[in-house]
């Protein structure tokens, strides 16, 4: 969503990290740049005026005067100004000592609320909470049954009665009482514009529930109009946060930056696509990283975390020192890699990604063509790809539908991958040199390039769980990690 945006300011900003000096005429200059940027992603006026006086402030003050690198100091400010817009600090949700802890959802037609809700009450599921979804969504055809389905897709209770949504809501929080659900989450009506019907409702379900918490949800591809429905929930709910959906879609995002400032509320959750899962907190300081290109660490260790389990990924580490990584275990972490999420939001996380790669059109079916390759692959051609020869690439292309030219690719990044990982993997310059050559130095006989042996006796040049220098498998340090080496391109592009 913030793609355009990323690129404004990241450019802008680039080209006062050199300076040595920086005079206000720079600042000046820059801080249009920034300007122009923020009001073409269509960020609230009052908004972007205040974000330039702030830093304009600091800027020409004894901030960035006193600073050894001024261009520097100018990208922190900027970078602390947006966390500021965002929120500050994330959200930080509190259940009651007494349960149910209620949530109440409010929010326009169409700007997710009925899905929101369900993604909402996965997430308190994996908090170790049992929440009830509240079909208080009476207007809508099929709102409540969409509601069911979504919530059978993880094993959800709904409670909703034909009659006045008033009524529904008061039922489903003496169900919760009853039942021992400890968090109620009430989905509510919406219109296409607010009204004071639509507002009148919300505000008698309100009182009839007394939420712990009401979240305003506001679709993030809406733009300037979000900034005045926000305003009116607000006036009549005092809102306690914002869900914004939908912030994985190609409009301009200025709602994600506007809204928040101007209700002085903080988003308290983001929803980044379409999936169950795609649904996280919402951190101003991870979002502001990424808006300025710098990429979201912590958001990406967090979903490694949810997917990968420990021991497996240290048994794959160990492998790649020992050299016995196969194509079976590559398929493996592929499959665990789409199950992380989209692979261009993947790249956005990561930090010192240049532009093109981040704003590349990368296809997530490049995964299903590179397991289906694998797959047509014999179990010792998948072990040993260095047997695969033009007969058998041809055999493998024909068998997974593709061309001996993507088989080939896919055979060459898996061994670049493979090279690679192992550097990564604390080998260094001291990375051990590969095939038989290699294991009549050691003293042993190999046939598997990388050091391994084919009938799984291969030798290890070093203890168990440990590198050669000493470090543990699957644990290195940020500086043995060769940037610049990484090749982010998926086999077959």
């Amino acid at each position: 969503m913030f793609d355009t945006l990323t690129d404004r300011l990241s450019g802008t900003l680039r080209g006062l990290r050199g300076r040595g000096r920086m005079r206000p005429a720079d600042v000046d200059e820059a801080l249009a740049e920034i300007r122009l940027a923020l009001l073409e992603a269509d960020v609230n006026v009052a908004v972007v005026r205040r974000f330039v006086e702030r830093v304009r402030e600091r800027s020409i003050g004894g901030e960035v005067t006193a600073s050894l690198t001024p261009g520097q100091q100018v990208t922190k400010i900027v970078n602390d100004e947006l966390i500021d817009i965002l929120g500050t600090s994330p959200l930080d949700v509190q259940f009651a000592s007494k349960p149910p802890t209620v949530v109440l959802l409010a929010g326009l037609q169409g700007s997710g609320k009925t899905t929101a809700a369900a993604k909402l009450a996965q997430w308190c599921k994996s908090q170790g909470r049992n929440p009830l979804l509240v079909g208080a969504d009476l207007q809508r055809p099929a709102a409540v049954e969409q509601l069911r389905t979504l919530a059978r897709s993880i094993d959800v209770e709904v409670w909703s009665e034909a009659g006045d949504p008033v009524d529904c809501a008061a039922g489903g929080l003496s169900h919760a009482q009853q039942a021992g659900r400890d968090v109620l989450i009430v989905d509510t009506a919406g219109r296409l514009a607010v009204d004071a019907e639509l507002m009148t409702e919300v505000a008698r379900i309100s009182d009839a529930v007394e939420p712990h918490y009401t979240f305003l949800v506001v679709d993030a591809m809406v733009g300037q109009d979000a900034v005045a429905t926000a305003e009116t929930f607000h006036a009549t709910l005092e809102v306690d946060g914002i869900i914004l959906t939908k912030l994985d879609g190609d409009a301009r995002g200025g709602a994600a930056l506007s809204v928040a400032e101007v209700v002085g509320r903080p988003v308290a959750f983001a929803s980044v696509g379409e999936k169950i899962d795609d649904f996280e907190q919402f951190h101003p300081d991870r979002m502001a990283s990424r808006i300025l290109g710098m990429g979201d660490v912590m958001t990406l260790i967090e979903k490694a975390e949810r997917v990968y389990e420990q021991e497996e990924a240290e048994a794959a580490a160990q492998r790649l020192v020992e050299g016995t990584f196969t194509l079976d275990d590559f398929v493996d972490q592929l499959r665990q890699l789409r199950k992380m999420g989209n692979l261009q939001s993947i790249v956005s996380m990561m930090p010192g990604v240049s532009d093109q790669v981040r704003n590349a059109e990368i296809d997530d079916d490049r995964i299903t063509t590179a397991e289906a390759i694998v797959l047509s692959m014999t179990p010792a051609e998948r072990v040993s790809p260095e047997i695969i020869d033009a007969s058998r690439r041809a055999r493998i292309a024909a068998g997974s539908g593709t061309s001996s030219a993507q088989v080939s690719n896919l055979l060459k990044q898996f061994t670049q991958m493979r090279k690679m990982m192992g550097g990564m993997m604390g080998l260094g310059s001291k990375r051990r040199p590969a095939g038989r050559k290699a294991a009549r130095k050691r003293g042993k006989s190999t046939g598997r390039a990388g050091g391994g042996s084919r009938t799984g006796g291969g030798g290890r040049a070093t203890p168990k769980g440990a590198s050669r220098t000493g470090k543990p498998a699957g644990k290195p340090s940020v500086a043995d990690i060769d940037w610049d080496a990484l090749d982010l391109k998926l086999p077959g592009r």
